[in-house]
């Protein structure tokens, strides 16, 4: 009789970065959007992206996707939208009109020196099963960018990220869930509404618009 295999203990944010109060950084007027998404997320993205202005806020994006396929991934992406794409690296400047890809089998974190933002290509153990994990990603924006950030949750499957997306409506920050109706599984996002993340529903094709009027909301109380 085969053994059946062990199941492995899922693991918290706390794994990675640990859960601490917002300390006294520096102020910045820069708004910071995080995005997490699954099953169904490579399309999502792809709509959300090209529908962005080229002077779009910093945006960091956590899309469960094996290694090996997330640069090819953004490099298409970067050749459809008007903002620029890339697979994130470590230390990579966090600014307006580029969005930063997690690469597959690490964690994305954001981080703040002075008032720039920048990343962290961290290893480490897997978060709800997954690294990258959405959890993490939406913690380091609680964490760094706080009320300045926008936190998105789109389709896909589980719960990694509604977690996450209460750390960032705890911090101040605006959330935002994708609906039922143009989600491809709506496992992540039914899970944040359900802890009372989530400040918003939007279907997919009106998250970029709502997105750009609270960013410049942000801007005009700065």
């Amino acid at each position: 009789m085969v053994a059946a295999a062990p199941i492995n203990k899922k693991l918290s944010a706390d794994a990675i970065l640990k859960q601490i109060k917002p300390g006294n950084l520096i102020q910045t007027s820069d708004t910071i959007i995080a995005i997490g998404a699954s099953t169904g997320g490579v399309k999502a993205i792809s709509v959300f992206l090209e529908a962005l202005p080229a002077d779009a806020p910093g945006i960091l994006i956590v899309q469960h996707m094996p290694e090996n396929f997330t640069k090819s991934f953004a490099e298409r992406l970067n050749s459809l939208c008007k903002i620029s794409v890339k697979e994130a690296q470590d230390g990579d400047i966090v600014k307006q009109g580029r969005a930063l890809i997690a690469p597959g089998n690490h964690h994305l974190l954001l981080k703040k020196r002075g008032t720039q933002y920048y990343v962290e290509i961290k290893d480490g153990p897997l978060v709800n099963r997954h690294r990258p994990s959405v959890d993490v990603l939406f913690r380091s924006a609680a964490l760094y960018a706080g009320k300045k950030s926008i936190g998105i949750l789109l389709t896909g499957m589980g719960d990694d990220g509604a977690k996450g997306l209460l750390e960032m409506k705890q911090a101040g920050a605006k959330t935002i869930a994708q609906d039922e109706k143009s989600s491809v599984v709506f496992g992540m996002p039914k899970e944040a509404i359900a802890l009372h993340a989530v400040d918003k529903i939007l279907p997919l094709n009106d998250i970029a618009g709502y997105v750009m009027q609270s960013a410049l909301a942000f801007n005009k109380t700065s």
